[in-house]
């Protein structure tokens, strides 16, 4: 089969993989369902408000996963040929139908998380061209979140860094970000406004000043 019958049937398994709950699974096996407790989010954040640090490591690193895994795969399908803006649009959408799953997942009744840790994960297997962009956006995080310490607006601050990050590195490295590469930009501008979208609860919250900081409920 061709690389793009091969990328066209990554794109079911990505959206099934991206729609497991690992949220939710790893609450159920502690006793607890996220989605009734805390901020009702089966996110990392609320579980580890809920059952610790080390639980919010493990679904944050779960919930990656599911991004990062199909990225890879669909990378290692196109291999070494240089890869034309119909392979980069094949690409995309696989890590499209993963954060479509964890977003609107067909096990929870296409409800679903935010998309951060799956967000990332995306980004950080298209390699290079998101690999480095996420780095400056997980630094934008953490950065706000330092000054914040509410983990909602530092992560609204590092989607809205990514497509930023993005083009400054493509055009310092001379890619051809409006070109060939234009579903790529395209694509990360869409990844940014569907996780500011998906947190738009929490802007709510900040204009109105009641979005709580880091160590009390908050909605992850």
């Amino acid at each position: 089969m061709s690389p793009q019958t091969y990328l066209i049937a990554l794109i079911p398994i990505a959206y099934l993989l991206g729609s497991i709950p690992f949220g939710l699974i790893v609450g159920k096996m502690k006793g607890i369902d996220p989605r009734t407790a805390g901020s009702g989010n089966i996110g990392a954040t609320n579980l580890g408000r809920l059952l610790g640090g080390k639980y919010f490591a493990i679904v944050f690193t779960l919930d990656l996963l599911k991004g990062f895994l199909p990225m890879v795969m669909a990378g290692l399908v196109l291999g070494d040929q240089p890869p034309t803006r119909l392979h980069y649009m094949l690409w995309l959408l696989v890590g499209f139908a993963a954060l479509s799953g964890h977003m609107f997942s067909i096990f929870l009744k296409f409800k679903g998380g935010k998309g951060v840790a799956t967000g990332t994960g995306i980004a950080l297997g298209v390699f290079p061209y998101f690999t480095f962009p996420v780095l400056v956006g997980a630094l934008a995080f953490l950065i706000v979140f330092y000054f914040t310490k509410i983990v909602s607006i530092s992560s609204i601050a590092g989607a809205m860094t990514l497509p930023i990050a993005y083009v400054v590195i493509g055009v310092v490295r001379g890619w051809d970000i409006t070109g060939t590469q234009l579903p790529l930009l395209i694509f990360v501008v869409l990844l940014a406004s569907l996780i500011v979208y998906r947190h738009r609860s929490n802007i709510a919250r900040l204009l109105a000043g009641t979005e709580n900081r880091f160590g009390k409920k908050d909605e992850g």
